[in-house]
């Protein structure tokens, strides 16, 4: 059968049975054109390249249960979201490296606030150790790699609700750890 000249609707039937020909033959119908679009707003190629496999990824994914009606239509405004949510995430490190940047002048004229600080992340990491090995490495997806409780939930292959459940466990464990670690230190630094 010669894929090249199927259109985009038998494509699409045939993709849903798992057919990897018809899978290749979009991916090379679509991927300069996406590529070219996003490259318009990212200029990572590293980024690009990742948001481009990562659309693709999930078109094969999730080939049974997608309801596409356009596929051209459904590829481009993938790209144009995974695009804003790369950005926003760009974004989002930026301010932090900058935030972090100011502040740590400010904690560095100070030894006893460094050390105070320093031992605060110790006790979260510790804390952080003792959580089950799933709940810790959803935490850290998303508190230090900034992922989206979606984007955990499609790498994991785990429902959302699971995601958040485990996200919750990890923060009430650390907000009660912190809670007496804190307790405790004002304690200490009140009588010392």
């Amino acid at each position: 059968m010669n894929y090249k000249s199927l259109p985009d609707e038998m494509l699409l039937l045939y993709l849903r049975t798992g057919d990897e020909k018809a899978f290749r033959e979009i991916y090379l119908r679509y991927w300069r054109k996406l590529y070219a679009m996003a490259r318009q707003k990212i200029q990572d190629v590293e980024g690009l390249e990742e948001i481009i496999q990562d659309i693709f990824l999930r078109l094969w994914e999730r080939r049974g249960t997608l309801q596409i009606q356009q596929l051209d239509a459904y590829l481009f405004t993938a790209v144009r979201y995974a695009c804003i949510n790369h950005l926003k995430s760009i974004m989002t490190q930026e301010k932090y490296v900058a935030y972090a940047t100011y502040h740590s002048t400010e904690f560095c004229c100070d030894t006893e606030e460094q050390l105070e600080l320093d031992d605060l992340i110790n006790a979260v990491e510790q804390q952080l150790n003792t959580l089950p090995e799933k709940t810790k490495t959803i935490f850290k997806m998303n508190r230090l790699e900034y992922k989206t409780v979606k984007e955990i939930s499609c790498k994991l292959k785990i429902p959302e609700r699971t995601i958040e459940y485990h996200l919750s466990q990890a923060i009430k464990s650390l907000r009660v750890y912190l809670q007496d670690y804190l307790l405790l230190t004002v304690l200490f630094s009140y009588f010392s």
